[in-house]
């Protein structure tokens, strides 16, 4: 999954360039009337409408209900593999960690990843081993803002090898992101762009 959004980061750009090719022109003449209207009317509309202006508020919208504060938690004091076991049940890869009690306070989080690093590796037990022996801690965590673009959320992931970004404001965690949902999302919003982009070479503009 890193591999293939590292390849889609370098080379996103290549069908764009793609359907450009078709509007080379014939002469040298006809090249400022071309371009011009092209730059003129699809530019506008992809800064507007194009994938690059999808944000991560988008997406939790996308996501509807679940998005909205409703995320699955556990606590510093649960055991691992309470935590564990609620992320099968659930079939997700990660929980928001709180603190006992204060479901609003974001501690951390736990991952597959830091189940299998911290408990299946180093041969501990995860019925013995609390949560927040092993979660990565609140100062260490990558989060991103409503206002943050979906493509450097990906960006994030990739380059810092994770699969789930907590969502936070200034008030503390509003939700909470996976590589799927970016890539559904960037997916989508690149399948629009093409379709605009068929829509202008067939003259729908």
């Amino acid at each position: 999954m890193q591999g293939a959004l590292r390849s889609y980061l370098s080379n996103g750009s290549i069908v764009k360039k793609a359907v450009l090719q078709h509007f080379r022109p014939l002469t040298p003449l006809m090249q400022p009337v071309m371009f011009s209207r092209f730059e003129s009317v699809t530019s506008a509309r992809m800064e507007e409408h194009g994938f690059e202006s999808t944000t991560i508020a988008d997406v939790l919208k996308e996501k509807g209900k679940k998005a909205d504060g409703s995320w699955l938690w556990c606590t510093t004091d649960d055991s691992v593999y309470e935590a564990v076991k609620s992320m099968t049940q659930h079939n997700v890869g990660a929980l928001v960690v709180v603190k006992p009690g204060e479901q609003e306070s974001l501690a951390g989080i736990i991952t597959e990843r830091d189940y299998l690093r911290k408990i299946i590796v180093q041969g501990r037990s995860s019925k013995s081993t609390k949560v927040g022996d092993i979660m990565t801690e609140e100062n260490k965590l990558i989060t991103v803002t409503l206002d943050t673009k979906v493509l450097r959320a990906m960006q994030l992931m990739t380059d810092n090898r994770i699969r789930h970004i907590p969502v936070v404001d200034g008030k503390g965690m509003i939700g909470m992101v996976s590589i799927g949902d970016v890539v559904r999302a960037v997916v989508s919003e690149h399948r629009e762009e093409l379709d605009r982009l068929n829509a202008f070479i067939q003259g729908g503009y």
